[in-house]
């Protein structure tokens, strides 16, 4: 079965073609990181005006690479929600319009369950290898999320940011230290250097709860700066390296910490075999790392490039739906909050 997937939630243009949900036959995405890069963070309007120049050429593109053609696609895929209205609106449309001109299946596929899907792609088969449950964490720039998988298409969240997801407290370090966008690779990258020793941060608690927080961080970022004069920056010349690169260390240190515990915690709690990570924010070295050294059980992380948005991983989710007879018809909306679980 060789589903074509669209992923259009943000600012990536993705088409992918998979087939049985685990062979990933293409996996086209045309970001716009560099467009945005200037704003310090997305556009909403100009996000929406680039998947509709791109979307065309990177379905013809994904079909192309997978040596087939849209007669012999079996269904469509297409992410509905969460994400940006506009940007989904364009993904949701081209859909229809492809699976309405061969009389496809249609399927909607939520943006969150996508990412837990990507684990399933290259190497991976987590229904048999570690087994359900699975705690899935799903880190982004605009979700934290923990969800409990009980099977295909069983999902409950068990815990959540209260505040600022993981990605935007990285995205906002990353601009107090004069960094760029977007700002979990910088910020990654730069701690990698040799760094002046600075104080850790002190690490978010929510009590009694599952759920994360992460605005504290991101002020007693702002206060840090402050103290060593780095932020509001003063004149042209550029900031000290080496102080950068230790508060950034620090920074990371303290989100991954959290990260790793909450989960560690909730896999505990639900007694899972496994630990599945998704979401841009996973393809941190440091998270995968420290993740796999201290869990008990065995976590399942995608290669970094199925990490961020892509088609392939709601071509994957999408083959267990139609699999269960499951496909939505010709009025499937958008939903920009759409939850999972």
């Amino acid at each position: 079965m060789k589903i074509l997937g669209i992923e259009t939630s943000c600012d990536e243009t993705a088409v992918a073609v998979v087939e049985d949900g685990r062979r990933l036959l293409s996996n086209i995405v045309a970001t716009q990181v560099e467009m945005h890069a200037k704003y310090g963070g997305i556009v909403p309007e100009l996000a929406s005006r680039q998947h509709m120049i791109t979307m065309l050429p990177v379905v013809e593109q994904a079909l192309e690479r997978a040596g087939t053609d849209l007669s012999d696609i079996d269904g469509v895929a297409v992410t509905h929600g969460p994400g940006l209205a506009g940007a989904l609106l364009v993904g949701v449309n081209s859909a229809k319009g492809l699976a309405l001109a061969k009389n496809l299946p249609l399927i909607g596929i939520n943006h969150l369950e996508g990412h837990v899907y990507a684990g399933w792609l290259e190497d991976h088969e987590p229904e048999t290898s570690p087994g359900f449950p699975l705690m899935c964490l799903i880190a982004s720039g605009g979700h934290t999320d923990l969800i409990l998988m009980k099977g295909h298409g069983e999902f409950r969240l068990v815990g959540r940011t209260r505040d600022d997801a993981a990605g935007e407290a990285f995205d906002k370090a990353a601009r107090i230290l004069e960094l760029g966008f977007p700002g979990g690779p910088a910020i990654q990258k730069i701690a990698e250097m040799p760094a002046v020793q600075t104080e850790p941060f002190t690490r978010p608690l929510v009590r009694d709860s599952l759920d994360f927080s992460f605005s504290g961080l991101k002020s007693a970022m702002v206060r840090r700066a402050q103290e060593k004069e780095l932020y509001p920056k003063k004149g042209d010349d550029p900031l000290d390296a080496g102080i950068v690169a230790g508060l950034a260390a620090e920074f990371q240190a303290a989100i991954v910490d959290s990260m790793v515990d909450k989960t560690l915690q909730a896999a505990a709690e639900y007694n899972v075999n496994g630990i599945v990570l998704g979401g841009g924010v996973a393809a941190n070295a440091l998270l995968r790392r420290e993740m796999a050294r201290r869990s008990p059980v065995e976590v399942v992380v995608p290669s970094p490039k199925l990490c961020t948005d892509n088609g392939a991983m709601i071509g994957a989710a999408a083959y267990f739906r139609m699999r269960d007879g499951f496909r939505y018809e010709w009025d499937l909306d958008v939903v920009p909050g759409l939850g999972l679980g």
